[in-house]
């Protein structure tokens, strides 16, 4: 994406959307790094298949709660590939609690999905920061959620992670400027990822009706949304809610 070959450090390992992320880097000719925390025959899978499409692309596991093993990953793509240029933040965990089942919602619960879905963003930007600080040039696009700005979603503690990664983006935006920018993705109700794989698929419909085009939200789009991050050189800490008109 630009004169100089490009490499992504997509946190977002082998589900359906970042898959698609991946892949709509790969065809703009961007080498990829696939992290993985679980199956690494998935992530080497996704590796295989954007080989296929003409970039190198190798995986690589690290847990985001863990600042050591994320400093290691860095280490290892910029050995790789000489560079990190675009670093896309979308591990994510949840577990379904109503919320008002506060005795659900337990601390360790409240824990883990803090942990993984804000500090983890907060680790992988802490981790590459000094590198793309030197290149003078980076992107880092983070995905949120619609539940980040409204309280919606399968659970509070969900809700509010995502919301603050929405602040983490304003505040990495001023902390990292001039040279690199900072910017999120909300989407509304995906088809085709993990979040919503278990759902029932009136609960799907319902979702989507509630919206304004009365359908779910594309990857693709939530894709392309990133590529126009990655682009620009006149956005930094802003977040782009694309949940097909919800309010």
């Amino acid at each position: 994406m630009t004169g100089v070959q490009t490499c992504a450090l997509p946190i977002c390992g082998s589900g359906g959307l970042g898959q698609r992320i991946c892949r709509a880097l790969a065809l703009n000719g961007v080498d990829i790094v696939v992290n993985y925390a679980e199956s690494e025959a998935k992530a080497n899978s996704v590796a295989e298949d954007m080989i296929k499409l003409g970039v190198r692309a190798i995986a690589l596991r690290a847990d985001v709660t863990d600042p050591t093993a994320v400093q290691r990953m860095v280490d290892e793509t910029k050995a790789a590939f000489g560079r990190v240029d675009i670093l896309v933040n979308d591990a994510a965990f949840n577990k379904t609690i109503p919320y008002g089942d506060l005795d659900g919602m337990t601390h360790e619960l409240w824990d883990r999905i803090m942990k993984i879905n804000l500090t983890g963003t907060f680790n992988c930007i802490k981790a590459v920061a000094p590198l793309m600080r030197t290149q003078k040039q980076g992107r880092i696009v983070n995905i949120s959620s619609g539940a980040g700005v409204a309280p919606r979603g399968s659970s509070i503690a969900y809700a509010v992670s995502k919301a603050g990664m929405i602040h983490l983006t304003k505040c990495m935006a001023v902390a990292l400027a001039p040279h690199v920018t900072v910017n999120c993705v909300a989407p509304g109700f995906m088809e085709g990822t993990r979040a919503t794989s278990n759902r029932p698929l009136e609960y799907q419909a319902t979702v989507a009706d509630m919206t304004l085009l009365k359908h779910p939200v594309d990857k693709d789009d939530v894709a392309e949304q990133l590529l126009t991050f990655c682009r620009s050189d006149s956005m930094t800490g802003q977040t782009v809610v694309m949940d097909c008109g919800r309010f």
